[in-house]
């Protein structure tokens, strides 16, 4: 945690400052610095449980994978929070640890969690290297409070603090993200959730039973790195939800029968077709707000392009352990590399046999695609994980990136969030190798003679284009 002395030297204006903007900390009094919210820190990768409002409105708390949601305090009727961007070591999955700027300790930043109608009043202090801001991404609020340093404001400064205010309009799914810098900054990781939860009950808003958020986001950090490189436009060899890699990713646990929300927002540099295995759902939500109910229909994958969120529903009706997952191949996959020649039907054998004599670790690769990867205990460069991994109750997954898994159960209680283990399938319900012979292919069907009546095809034209430019025939 830390503590409010250490940032007396560059702590912001107090809750007096607060309706004039985003206000600079210089020649404010210590009196006013101490007045500041205790900025809440987390270092651990797990799922933190729901918060459940202490004060203010009540609402039905989200759970972030493998994130946390960020504590407020009460005061005057207004509900404080304080971000504190920073470099932060994010663990993107056990072995693989990235060095990245983030919020209060992480990367993706604490979600926030409002209620429609409430007064926010948000601390935010500086102690990266360079200026940054914060945009409240979706939010109507006044200009000023937008968050685009030199336009909006000025930048925050190394070692300063800005306050930023304005009432939670509406409810729905949201983010916050840097306007200064914006291509380092977010290729570093510095990015958060917000939800507004409406005041009351929402023609367009149902109630759920279990309401799961993640941010996409991706990196191009080479195997023995932990830095991602920045300047990357298209090829980026790490896809993730809140940072994290499969099997980094925890699951998501829920009670059959169950209404499930699950909140996706895009800050990669390209859209991600998000497919769920064994239920359908519905659209019910963007950052543009509620869907109405009749604009809705039925879906298993539902593209999420970049800039956007999605709120998608479903009732968990279906036991078992359903994969849900970008459809794009390449996005569950990990450390990628995009110069890798395709080496299937070829013959390794005499080859391999020559190069172990030089190099005793090689290991021929590809000849009968790239499954064999799962498999091998082949030597990883420093800080890296094996391009497929994770395994299941079957056998190796051959996933990475952007994948995990809806676990229902009939027997999860309400509430709980723990990880209940592999699904029981009830016996003769998995898909098992069969003992019989194959049969004979069975003989094509004889073709008939077209009949006699028939008129006979016009021949076949070709046109070229003549030494003139002219068609000729």
């Amino acid at each position: 945690m830390i503590s409010r002395r250490n940032l007396f030297a560059r702590a912001a204006a107090g809750a007096a400052l607060g309706a004039a903007g985003a206000v600079n900390a210089s020649g404010v009094s210590r009196v006013a610095m101490a007045a500041l919210p205790e900025p809440a820190q987390r270092d651990t990768p797990d799922t933190a449980p729901p918060l459940t409002p202490p004060d203010g409105r009540p609402y039905n708390p989200v759970v972030t994978l493998n994130g946390w949601t960020l504590p407020w305090r009460m005061r005057d009727g207004v509900k404080e929070f304080h971000l504190v961007a920073e470099p932060v070591l994010r663990e993107l999955a056990p072995g693989c640890t990235a060095h990245l700027w983030g919020y209060n300790g992480q990367s993706p930043g604490p979600t926030i969690e409002v209620v429609e109608g409430d007064r926010v009043r948000i601390y935010v202090t500086n102690k990266l290297p360079e200026h940054t801001s914060v945009h409240w991404h979706g939010q109507r609020l006044p200009n000023g409070m937008d968050g685009v340093s030199g336009l909006t404001q000025p930048a925050i400064k190394p070692g300063e603090t800005f306050v930023y205010e304005f009432v939670a309009r509406r409810p729905g799914t949201f983010m916050y993200h840097p306007h200064a810098d914006e291509m380092t900054q977010m290729a570093m990781g510095m990015m958060g959730f917000w939800v507004t939860h409406p005041k009351a009950r929402h023609p367009q808003i149902a109630e759920v039973q279990r309401d799961f958020c993640f941010l996409l986001s991706s990196y191009d950090i080479d195997p023995g790195s932990y830095t991602p490189r920045t300047m990357t436009m298209t090829d980026f060899n790490l896809w993730t939800w809140n940072s994290r890699v499969f099997p980094g990713i925890d699951t998501l646990n829920v009670r059959q029968g169950d209404r499930v929300r699950v909140r996706v927002g895009n800050l990669t540099m390209t859209n991600h077709p998000i497919h769920l295995h064994g239920h359908e759902f519905e659209v019910t939500g963007t950052d543009g707000g509620p869907v109405p109910r009749s604009a809705r229909w039925p879906e298993v994958t539902t593209d999420v392009a970049v800039g956007q969120m999605r709120q998608i529903e479903f009732i968990a009706d279906e036991p078992g352990d359903w994969a849900i997952h970008c459809h794009k191949s390449h996005h569950t996959m990990n450390a990628m590399g995009h110069e890798v020649d395709t080496l299937i039907g070829v013959d390794h054998r005499g080859l391999a046999a020559r190069i172990n004599k030089v190099i005793p670790d090689y290991m021929a690769m590809g000849e009968r695609g790239m499954a064999d990867m799962a498999e091998m205990e082949m030597p990883l460069p420093e800080n890296t994980i094996p391009m497929m991994a994770g395994r299941g109750p079957h056998g190796a997954l051959e996933m990475g990136g952007m994948f995990s898994v809806l676990k229902v159960r009939k027997d999860q209680k309400p509430g709980d969030y723990r990880d209940p283990g592999w699904y029981a399938a009830p016996r003769g319900t998995v898909a098992r190798a069969v003992d019989a012979p194959l049969g004979a292919p069975s003989a094509p069907a004889p073709r008939t003679a077209a009949p006699s009546s028939a008129p006979a095809p016009e021949p076949l034209r070709v046109r070229k284009p003549d030494g003139h430019g002219h068609q000729g025939h």
